[in-house]
């Protein structure tokens, strides 16, 4: 760190004069004239570098800045009587409604700081890897500095712009950028420019950093999109753009050096130099959140209008009941003449049952629904982060309680991702454990050394632990830091062998990825000779060995005779107990022959020598068996899907309890489930996958492509009666797409690369499966949180209203005045939701099957509670309403004239009637019929302080209360009585237990999710916004073929109204050419049994409404734009003549003038 602090007195000069015009006294090239290099692409760049920079060195030096040693620290710069008491009801309605509106939005608000909250967390914590003073340093990506000397490997997602210093085989994917889908190839002499936003696909290397921020290549295009806001927004901005321009390269504000991860560009761009208000305006341009309208979502909201229109219906019957009997009974019964001097009084009774009407209505509307949803997604997040679950997307934890399958990967996840050599082949001898160096020829044992130091990634190493007594730290690729350890095992240091062959020594390396699955390294010598190191799969690098290292050190021949020996007796028996088998291997190439063609890798990595075969272990974490069993006893089938052999992979599933001995089970390889699943042409068929994931319980030797397919395939499944619900866990780029196309993808917060974090919804932090198991518990608990509010809301509304309506209609006026009427609603939205809502999770959510996604919200059991509990409400209501006076000895309530005083008649009913609501909340804690509704209900502080604060100001409402309330005076007496009736409905709760719900065939169940053709057309239109962006592409392409189709169908119609016109009865209407006919031809003909896409003909608003005149196909269910699995989904209805335009219809109108 010595350096470091000399470097930054060393320019002191620089940081002092920041606030200056320009830096070129400082460093030897501009800001303007980095951006226009960095404009350049591949052989102009390199031109421009030779012409003026001489090479990447020289802008290096001009930065002030060593490749080798330490970075510029050119540090950020830190921008751091009657009329008299006639208002009160009013006053008391409004502070109700205020009170009801403020806890809404609070709760809102609350929810929306904790998701900015975990989207700050997700971008803190994305860091890269720099060297600095010497040191390989991980930092937040805020903090790279023009400059400084980037590492980049295989997964990353770069985070500046700069030009490649060194590089291995390095192989970029720039598709977010430019749209090119094939991997670009970077080296020092073609192509060294690595941008912004693109991610490293394969190899690794180092880069000099160029341009961070908002001069970075992404950076300039979110300039851009902040730019178009600002021009519609104010043009007085333009005055600010003279301070644009002092900006320099080496002064990005690190908050605008923001992670460039994907999403967090979504959710927050670049801003723009600016800053001030436009930045702001921008971002809320730029942040429209995406809808999510989970399953969840879609069943409460279609309740909850149900239960709105039916409470709609009530409060005008109500009105219209109570209109009707005042004006029968005074001026029919009565005989009463309207008199002009009492007009007043009649309004004055008009808008008292108005009122009435009203508070009927408020009370029947749940508009607790999405405030419950809302509050336990929040807590349920909250809560999940604790247990290790960091969610990206609110609906995937929701949609986890459903979970029926989990594809999970094995190491790390399953396993303890510390691999350790245990076994190993060497010198003809199999060693059942790590063997000592003095057992090991000295020729051997140096190829070893050699062989696995220098063909290990040099960012692979294994450091001292951080505590005393901890195990040593294992940093970069887990396999490779095993055989870094088996070295040390045998008591030598790879490092010495590192310092005297540096990486830049290296002559060429073919970089480990899932297509070769195997990793070589050349070394050149001084004679002039090539010698080249290969490690990988055991299986594949023998194939390649034509020689092998025999017991004296000396290789002799190797035939496939020996390799099938090998494998018999070292490679099966290592695999069987779990161990990834793993070759190690070199090859000389001579001095004297010409050299040879390195980019040709099969002609290269072939005739090699067999250094050693090794064992490797992963250990099956501790935790792991125990958790799978839970999630088997839940109902969800868990899958192991791994790069892994067939052994290895069957050896840790039965150590994990995936498979059970003895049972009919599935394991295959990959290449085997691919023939299985695929027909002569080599096309994907749902048949056949359907025959093999019910029994699949192992997927082995599988690529990233076959995990995609049988996640897609198990989704599409139609087989069982549900829709599966699938989970899938991946940590590598390649898991991408699988990620995406799951319902919930779950991916590696330690383990994953930054590619596989912003395609999942949840991010692992610890990387465990016992985290999975927690996210379904919380995922279930949801469900059943919202179920119990459900179960209490609807019994207070069922009650509420009837003895609403009931009371107004015998005795024209409502037992329940509206000030009341509305703290029973907050009771009953507001608070209820938070009490019920924040219940814990038990571990009994993990006894019982899925529910599945069409499975109603309100069961017959919870249908069976709501009418128990509201058949005895009533009963209680309707008692003390109509005898109540006689029982109390006290004056009756009923028929007071319109401004009586508050009775206490009256004010024991709304007494009563509170407290059956709260110790009907206690009962609503259980939904599946159990019968102690006390279990657990003290590890939830919240229910228990919610109806002990509620009992507490329901006193105060009623003995201080008064007229705003309605409420007079109770006595101990009166009080003991309401809470004993209240007390009653914990009884009656028993006594409905009791019941078997199989008895009640009359009960129904409600609120069961939104069918596929519910859905109106206006809804499928909005749902284009839902698009994820990896089907951004393919949507474009369908939108662009349905202008087409639909240019071509309304210029048939044209040609086909002349026709019918001129020819009238030469020829049938069915005759006529349409749209479908043409598509009908074999190879136009595109069907496909998805989601009905409306041509012009099927809707007749798209005739008239020019806006909709290109409808946006639905969202596919295809997330992962994989063409090749899944065509292109167009359903076109053969059926409907493309002549046959509505009436009102342009073309109708066409047709009829001709």
């Amino acid at each position: 760190m010595g350096d470091m602090a000399n470097n930054s007195v060393s320019y002191g000069g620089v940081k002092n004069s920041l606030k200056e015009a320009n830096h070129d006294g400082d460093f030897g090239i501009t800001l303007a004239e980095l951006r226009a290099l960095m404009e350049l692409r591949s052989t102009d760049a390199l031109r421009k570098i030779q012409e003026s920079y001489g090479d990447v060195y020289g802008i290096c030096t001009k930065l002030k800045t060593s490749p080798n040693e330490v970075c510029g620290e050119v540090s950020l710069g830190e921008e751091e009587g009657e009329g008299e008491t006639g208002w009160i009801e009013g006053a008391a309605i409004l502070l109700s409604v205020v009170c009801v509106v403020l806890v809404t939005a609070f709760n809102d608000w609350s929810k929306e700081k904790q998701f900015r909250g975990l989207q700050s967390r997700i971008e803190q914590e994305q860091k890269f890897t720099v060297i600095r003073g010497g040191q390989v340093i991980q930092i937040p990506v805020a903090d790279i500095t023009v400059g400084d000397i980037a590492q980049v490997k295989y997964g990353d997602l770069l985070p500046a712009d700069g030009i490649l210093i060194q590089g291995n085989d390095l192989k970029i994917d720039e598709s977010s950028l430019t749209g090119e889908s094939d991997h670009v190839k970077k080296s020092l002499d073609k192509d060294p420019l690595l941008l912004s936003g693109t991610h490293v696909m394969e190899g690794s290397g180092r880069m000099v950093v160029t341009a961070v921020g908002v001069n970075s290549q992404t950076g300039i295009i979110f300039t851009l999109l902040g730019a178009g806001g600002e021009e519609e927004e104010k043009k007085d901005e333009k005055k600010k753009e003279k301070k644009n321009k002092k900006q320099d390269g080496a002064i990005e504000n690190r908050n605008k050096a923001k992670a460039q991860d994907g999403a967090a560009m979504e959710m927050q761009p670049l801003k723009s130099e600016d800053g001030g208000d436009s930045d702001e305006k921008d971002k809320k341009k730029a942040n429209l959140p995406k809808k999510e309208k989970s399953v969840l979502q879609g069943k409460l909201t279609k309740l909850a209008v149900q239960i709105g229109k039916a409470g709609l219906l009530m409060s005008a019957i109500t009105v219209i009941i109570l209109v009707l009997y005042f004006v029968i009974d005074t001026f029919w019964v009565q005989k009463r003449p309207w008199l002009a001097e009492c007009t007043p009084i009649y309004i004055q009774y008009f808008v008292k049952f108005f009122i009435i009407g009203v508070t009927v209505l408020v009370v029947a509307v749940p508009e607790g629904l999405p405030l419950a949803v809302t509050i336990s997604l929040a807590y349920s997040v909250k809560k999940m982060m604790k247990d290790n679950n960091l969610v990206r997307h609110l609906d995937a934890c929701e949609t986890m309680g459903n979970a029926t399958a989990i594809c999970s990967d094995k190491t790390g996840t399953l396993t303890m991702n510390r691999m350790t050599v245990v076994q190993a082949y060497i010198n003809e001898k199999h060693y059942k454990k790590v063997p000592e160096p003095e057992a090991i020829p000295p020729n051997i044992l140096s190829y070893l050394v050699t062989g696995i130091s220098v063909n290990c990634a040099y960012t692979s190493k294994i450091l001292p632990p951080e505590k005393e007594g901890g195990l040593p730290r294992h940093v970069g690729n887990k396999t490779e830091c095993a055989l870094l350890g088996l070295l040390l095992d045998l008591k030598r240091d790879y490092q010495d062998v590192r310092n005297e062959i540096p990486e830049e020594a290296l002559y060429k390396v073919y970089t480990f990825n899932s297509v070769r699955k195997s990793m070589s390294t050349v070394l050149k010598n001084s004679d002039g000779s090539f010698r080249i190191f290969s490690k990988g799969a055991s299986e594949i690098i023998l194939k390649k060995c034509f020689k092998i290292l025999s017991a004296n050190g000396e290789a002799k021949v190797f035939r496939p005779r020996d390799r099938d020996d090998i494998v018999k007796t070292v490679i099966e028996p290592m695999a069987s107990e779990g161990l990834r088998t793993m070759c190690l291997a070199f090859r000389d190439f001579p001095a004297g022959e010409p050299e040879p063609e390195w980019d040709n890798e099969n002609d290269i990595v072939t005739g090699l020598t067999c250094i050693a075969v090794v064992g490797i272990e992963d250990p099956v974490r501790p935790e792991v068996p125990d958790a799978i069993k839970k999630c088997q006893r839940a109902g969800i089938t868990v899958r192991m899907v791994t790069g892994d052999n067939i052994n290895t992979a069957r050896a840790i599933a039965t150590k994990c309890g995936i498979l059970h001995p003895g049972e009919d089970f599935l394991c295959l390889e990959g290449k085997d489930f691919n023939r299985r699943i695929r027909n002569e042409k080599g096309e994907i068929e749902q048949e056949r996958i359907d025959k093999i994931w019910p029994k699949l319980r192992v997927l082995a030797r599988s690529s990233p492509t076959d995990k995609h397919t049988l996640v897609k395939g198990i989704i599409d499944s139609t087989v069982s009666e549900q829709r599966q619900v699938v989970a899938v866990t991946g940590d590598g780029t390649n898991d991408g797409p699988a990620l995406k196309k799951a319902d919930v993808g779950f991916a590696m917060g330690i383990a994953g690369t930054d590619v596989a974090k912003e395609a999942s919804d949840i991010i692992l932090t610890d990387d465990n499966f016992t985290s999975i198991v927690k996210a379904v518990m919380w995922g279930r608990n949801v469900y059943d949180s919202i179920s119990k509010f459900l179960q209490f809301q609807l019994t207070v509304n069922v009650v509420a209203v009837i003895v609403a309506f009931t009371g107004a209609c015998i005795t024209q006026d409502s037992p329940l005045k509206a000030v009341q009427m509305l703290w029973v609603n907050l009771i009953m939205d507001t608070l209820a939701s938070l009490a019920l809502a924040t219940e814990p999770p038990t571990e009994s959510l993990l006894l019982r099957k899925p529910y599945g996604r069409n499975k109603p919200l309100i069961s017959r059991t919870m249908m069976k509670n709501i009418l128990g509990h509201a058949f005895y409400q009533l009963v209680v209501v309707f008692t003390l309403l109509f005898a109540g006076e006689k029982f109390f000895d006290i004056d009756s309530g009923r028929n007071a004239p319109l401004h009586a005083p508050p009775s206490e008649h009256y004010t024991i009913v709304f007494n009563t009637f509170v407290l059956m609501q709260l110790f009907n909340e206690i009962n609503a804690r259980k939904i599946h019929g159990e019968r102690n509704v006390f279990e657990g209900i003290f590890n939830n502080a919240i229910f228990c302080a919610i109806v002990l604060g509620t009992f507490v100001v329901q006193i105060i409402i009623v003995q201080f209360g008064g007229k705003p309330f309605s409420c007079s005076e109770l006595s101990i007496e009166q009080w003991l009585w309401s809470i004993f009736l209240g007390m009653g409905t914990l009884l009656w709760g028993q006594l409905i237990s009791t019941i078997p719900t199989s008895r009640l065939k009359f009960l129904k169940e409600a609120g069961h999710g939104t069918q596929k053709e519910e859905i109106p057309e206006e809804e499928l239109a909005e749902d284009v916004e839902e698009i994820d962006h990896a089907e951004r592409e393919l949507r474009r392409g369908q939108i662009l073929w349905f202008r087409g189709l639909n240019r071509i169908q309304t210029q048939i119609r044209v040609v086909n109204a002349f026709r019918s016109s001129l020819y009238e009865g030469l020829e049938k209407p069915e005759s006529r050419s349409s749209i479908h006919n043409f598509m009908s031809h074999p190879e136009f003909r595109i069907e496909d049994s998805e989601p009905h896409i409306p041509l012009i003909d099927d809707t007749d608003a798209e005739d008239d409404a020019p806006t909709k005149r290109n409808p946006s196909p639905p969202p596919s269910p295809n997330k992962n734009n994989n063409a090749v699995d899944s065509g292109i989904h167009l359903t076109i209805e053969m059926n409907k003549s493309a002549t046959s335009s509505s009436p009102g219809s342009p073309l109708h109108s066409l047709e009829t003038s001709l």
